[in-house]
């Protein structure tokens, strides 16, 4: 068997060491493993100081070898065996992951019982447990397991509980984990974590009175206890909408120093619209602790939404300052703040700060956007297509839509269309490309292009719904094929039912084939839907229509006065003069 071990590299025996948890270290090492920071509750496993002997040296080996040779069903039976044997839970670990990575259920299942059973309060090991369980009707055994894991806390069987509902949340049925945490937490009643978890339990399978009942039962126990109050507001805000944040509002007059509850009574101020109450919470939050990076950054957004562009930059910056985790997203609210304050100069420097990734496109599209207002459309075009040069296809294709975009709203319709049809005969079946170029082609009056570029998308994606739409309101608004074109847009609202701007296609068919109440009737869902100019210009034609002037006049005066810019709903305006 040598030439096993002459195949693996020195660094490679070297991780096998320290994937079996330290073996060669003997006791020490092994309560060493024990605080690795991995097991969200502390594992209190104690594992078997072990020798490395040469047929343990040799099974590691052959297990390790067998995963590295993509054999990981071997793999995970070898290291299951050795497990077994020396009952140590690290290697019985190292057979569970193995397992799934193999994609062998039964063997995961196997490891990671015997994982549970020899590290008890690993919540990973509870985790994977229930969820082999789950998928091979075992959950009897995992119930056994579980109750002997809590009897095995002793004094800290508390903080046990409380990860009981994480160790079971792989299990699809939440149902069933209401029943098992109802069953598993019986003999520990006189612990209001016992409580809590049947409330966690019920709350997540739907039991809203099961819940509501267990929270009582925690909060009799520990009557200031944080979580359960949180807990309890939710469940209070989603019956009886104000009840919950009046829970809260008591309990930070009471404990003003409570900093999950205010986070959490300014969360459901937000959901409730109730916008600057929530900013005052968040402010409360800031005076006891400011530079808390989440309550900085929630203050920033509501100060932004509200329009308080100082206040806003303010957290921002300090956010910047306190290493937030996506600074670049708040490079990106800080150039939008200078765009909004024409600070134009400024506004460039933030976005040009936004280094790539996730919010680099994003940037790049805003420098272009603020070249082309201060009147330098050449440089904005020749800094995107600098970009695109050095692309992916993929970003290359992104940076052609912003150009096209950036002419399409100086009024270039050909140049944007030139732009696009360039870019196409270069990857002629690039689908963003076919739809653009298709919508753009319509623009110009170039019907033909238009229905074979979109008809083109069609084939290549036929669930693509905004094609289907694209093409079957395009006909409907010339007056062309209109038993084709509401086909069309049906197939496109088949895809996606609840699409304001496709039902506002069909109501516009409707309405170009003389069905009046219909197309009324239709307008009226999509613009309750959506308030899109463009859809109120509609849906006042068609009441125009039936000699509902004054409504027709009011739906287009609401929707000119948030948005006064909209080229559709200002023409359609103009054409009826109301």
């Amino acid at each position: 068997m040598k030439p096993i071990f002459c195949a693996v590299r020195p660094a490679r025996l070297l991780a096998v060491l320290l994937l079996s948890g330290g073996l060669l270290g003997g006791a020490a090492h092994a309560q060493q493993a024990d605080a690795a920071p991995d097991e969200g509750e502390g594992s209190q496993a104690r594992y078997p100081a072990q020798e490395l002997t040469p047929q343990i040296l040799y099974q590691l080996m052959l297990a390790e070898v067998a995963g590295a040779r993509g054999q990981g069903a071997m793999a995970a039976q070898s290291y299951l065996d050795l497990a077994r044997r020396t009952r140590d839970g690290r290697i019985a670990r190292r057979a569970a992951e193995m397992a799934v990575f193999a994609r062998q259920a039964d063997l995961a299942a196997e490891a990671s019982r015997l994982w549970l059973e020899l590290d008890p309060a690993s919540l990973q090991a509870q985790q994977l447990a229930a969820g082999t369980a789950a998928s091979s009707a075992r959950i009897d055994e995992l119930q056994t397991h579980l109750a002997t894991a809590l009897a095995q806390q002793g004094d800290k069987v508390a903080p046990a509980l409380m990860g009981l509902n994480r160790g079971l949340s792989r299990i699809p049925d939440k149902a069933l984990i209401q029943r098992l945490v109802t069953q598993l937490t019986a003999p520990y009643l006189a612990y209001p974590e016992a409580h809590f978890a049947r409330a966690n339990a019920a709350y997540v399978a739907g039991d809203a009175a099961a819940a509501a009942l267990a929270l009582d039962g925690a909060l009799r126990l520990r009557p200031d206890w944080e979580q359960a109050v949180i807990l309890q507001a939710q469940l209070q805000q989603e019956a009886s909408p104000g009840k919950g944040l009046q829970t809260l509002r008591d309990y930070v007059s009471a404990h003003p120093d409570a900093r999950d509850p205010r986070i959490t009574l300014a969360r459901l101020l937000v959901a409730d619209k109730q916008f600057g109450l929530a900013r005052e919470q968040f402010e409360q939050l800031l005076k006891r602790a400011p530079d808390d990076r989440d309550v900085v950054h929630a203050a920033g957004l509501l100060a932004m939404q509200q329009g308080d562009r100082t206040m806003a930059g303010k957290h921002f910056r300090h956010l910047l300052e306190l290493d937030f985790g996506d600074p670049d997203m708040i490079r990106l609210y800080l150039g939008q703040l200078a765009e909004e304050d024409k600070r134009p100069d400024e506004a460039l420097g933030w976005y040009k700060a936004v280094t790539p990734g996730n919010h680099y496109l994003g940037a790049q599209g805003r420098i272009a956007q603020v070249l082309v207002a201060r009147g330098r459309l050449p440089e904005a075009r020749q800094h995107l297509q600098a970009l695109a040069r050095a692309a992916t296809p993929a970003d290359r294709v992104q940076y052609v839509l912003l150009e096209s975009q950036i002419l399409r709203d100086a009024g270039r319709n050909d140049d944007a269309f030139e732009v696009l049809d360039e870019a196409l005969r270069g990857d002629p079946e690039n689908p963003d490309l076919l739809y653009e170029s298709g919508l753009m082609a319509e623009r110009i009056g170039r019907v033909d292009a238009m229905e074979g570029r979109l008809r083109k998308l069609i084939a290549l994606k036929p669930d693509h719904a905004h094609a289907y739409n694209a093409l079957g309101y395009s006909l409907a608004d010339r007056g062309l094929r209109l038993d084709e074109a509401e086909v069309l847009v049906r197939k496109g609202l088949a895809l996606a039912p609840s699409d304001a701007f496709i039902i506002d296609s069909l109501g516009w068919v409707q309405y170009r084939r003389g069905k009046l109440s219909e197309a009324l009737e239709t307008l009226q869902k999509a613009f309750a839907l959506r308030a899109d100019p463009e859809i109120a210009a509609h849906l006042g034609e068609v009441l125009w229509m039936l000699g509902r002037r004054d409504e027709a006049a009011q739906t287009w005066r609401d929707a000119a006065k948030a948005n006064p810019d909209n080229a559709v709903l200002a023409d359609v305006i103009k054409k009826f003069k109301p």
